[in-house]
């Protein structure tokens, strides 16, 4: 079977959250930032990753009071030294069932030769707030 050449038509393969996500981040390079914008964006979540994202928040900030509270691809990230170590993604952002924890390569979270870095929530426990008050520990470690 012969292929199908391209006519050199750009493809856009990103769904529209994915793109503007990264439209987000554009803006983000720009922009001082910080908390005031974080919670700006925690403001425009839905019920649910609202709290989520509040709970987080305080949780990240009280644990490791050295990370800088910043906006990552309009999501609310945490980082240290400029680079974003700590993000949680809301589950509306990209349609998805549950939220995300993520730990970037920078966090200290280092087990053997394969741990996790990204973490799914539906809700948070008592016991959930303190395994995450560890990893953020660990992570700026």
């Amino acid at each position: 079977m012969p292929t199908k050449k391209t006519t050199g038509a750009k493809q856009n393969n990103f769904t529209a959250e994915e793109r503007a996500a990264m439209k987000e981040r554009a803006k983000e390079a720009k922009s001082a930032g910080g908390e005031a914008e974080l919670l700006a964006k925690v403001a425009e979540m839905d019920d649910a990753d609202r709290v989520l994202a509040e709970r987080i928040h305080e949780i990240v900030t009280k644990n490791a009071p050295e990370l800088t509270p910043r906006t990552y691809y309009g999501m609310p990230a945490y980082a240290k030294d400029g680079k974003v170590l700590v993000f949680f993604q809301s589950a509306g952002k990209f349609k998805s069932r549950y939220a995300t924890l993520g730990f970037n390569d920078g966090a200290n979270l280092d087990e053997g030769n394969m741990w996790a870095t990204s973490y799914g929530l539906t809700k948070l426990t008592a016991a959930d707030e303190k395994r995450i008050a560890a990893l953020v520990k660990q992570a700026v470690s």
